[in-house]
């Protein structure tokens, strides 16, 4: 998580949000833009944006890819879009609006993982 974020941020919010998953998640927080960039891990940054040059099913995303998602009302600031090393835009039918950040995340990652082949195995 890098701040600050477009919703309320506290470990509060963060439980509530995951359900049961959150025993599952590592979450790290960044307090600027200036402070991910010097820690984050190698890889590429693969941003989503309406303002996307290639959609998403054309991308070909590797393991050590890092999605990024902007803010729903505002996407990101300049300065992280052209440190992007992808934008990927997600098509949606002609006269809609754009996705919500959660829908966005979940079509990203779950199309990534479904490139590398990394989802879980199934229960049972």
């Amino acid at each position: 998580m890098i701040e600050p974020c477009g919703f309320p941020l506290s470990d509060r919010t963060l439980r509530r949000a995951a359900m049961d998953y959150a025993e599952a998640c590592e979450v790290t927080r960044h307090d600027s833009w200036m402070r991910f960039e010097a820690e984050r891990a190698p890889g590429r940054l693969v941003l989503m944006t309406t303002r996307g040059a290639e959609p998403i099913h054309s991308f070909s995303f590797r393991s050590d890819d890092i999605l990024l998602m902007g803010r729903e009302s505002a996407g990101v600031p300049d300065e992280v879009h052209n440190a992007a090393d992808a934008r990927l835009v997600i098509p949606t039918a002609p006269g809609t609006r754009s996705l919500n950040v959660v829908s966005a995340a979940a079509i990203a990652l779950g199309e990534g993982l479904r490139q590398i082949n990394a989802w879980p195995s199934p229960k049972g």
